[in-house]
């Protein structure tokens, strides 16, 4: 009966949980669809998570273009298929290694950053102090960051798609002497408008995921710094798990046979 009780309290705290974020989303996108907008909010917001998280987002992109064609070429040079580099590296990169990896870099830089900077806010009583001035939390603080991450994710990983797979044509061109219009055809032709689309469908609903997370966390934050920094943690690791779980669910959307 002991075990019962502890497997029951556990699921109970996972429903209370569940509860409490499907609460916390659907009252923010509600926020998010009606007046008033903050624009300049928004646009802040925008460079936060777009600008300033292009460098690390380049070099992972970069560097696994680079590393997927060579690990390519070391396991197809064994079947007499080293033609085929090309189209793996970029359906790899679309589909798959652009929009997790970018996703994953942009939840530890952003969604900590949420999280830290909304339970700051938290524990020293400045979300009360919106709502005294009737500010509106959700409109002022939750929605903008929402929107920025929805939009930026697939611009950032558009950005990513073109960098990784010009990591791939570097190593394809320059260390295992591809030729280079050969490799650029193989990549064209190979293409199609789902892969692209498909990875920019799941960028958006990642930046939706790792906004939401750093609000939620940072939102219910308590207990002083301890507090914010569990809640830091707690941002990062539940929007990394979640950006695995719907790459999944989202590729089963697009491509189950």
């Amino acid at each position: 009966m002991n075990a019962l009780a502890v497997i029951g309290r556990v699921v109970i705290r996972f429903l209370e949980h569940l509860g409490r974020v499907t609460f916390f989303t659907l009252t923010a996108v509600s926020h998010c669809v009606r007046p008033p907008i903050y624009p300049r909010l928004i646009g802040r917001q925008m460079i936060n998570i777009g600008y300033y998280s292009l460098p690390v987002v380049g070099l992972t992109a970069i560097f696994s273009g680079m590393v997927l064609a060579l690990q390519s070429y070391t396991g197809f040079a064994r079947f007499n298929a080293e033609s085929a580099i090309a189209n793996v590296v970029v359906l790899s990169i679309t589909r798959e290694l652009g929009p997790v990896l970018a996703g994953l870099m942009v939840a530890g830089r952003i969604g900590a950053s949420m999280a830290a900077e909304i339970g700051t806010m938290r524990v020293t009583e400045q979300i009360d102090a919106l709502t005294t001035l009737s500010t509106n939390p959700y409109k002022y603080l939750i929605a903008p960051r929402l929107i920025a991450g929805l939009l930026m994710l697939p611009l950032l990983v558009l950005v990513a798609d073109i960098i990784g797979v010009f990591g791939g044509y570097l190593v394809g061109v320059y260390k295992l002497g591809f030729n280079p219009s050969v490799y650029m055809s193989n990549t064209v032709d190979f293409l199609e408008p789902l892969d692209v689309i498909s990875g920019l469908v799941k960028a958006a609903a990642f930046g939706f995921i790792i906004a939401l997370m750093g609000c939620y966390h940072g939102f219910r934050s308590q207990g002083g710094a301890q507090g914010v920094g569990s809640a830091t943690t707690n941002a990062v690791v539940s929007a990394s798990i979640l950006i695995l779980t719907f790459n999944y669910i989202i590729t089963e959307l697009f491509f189950a046979v």
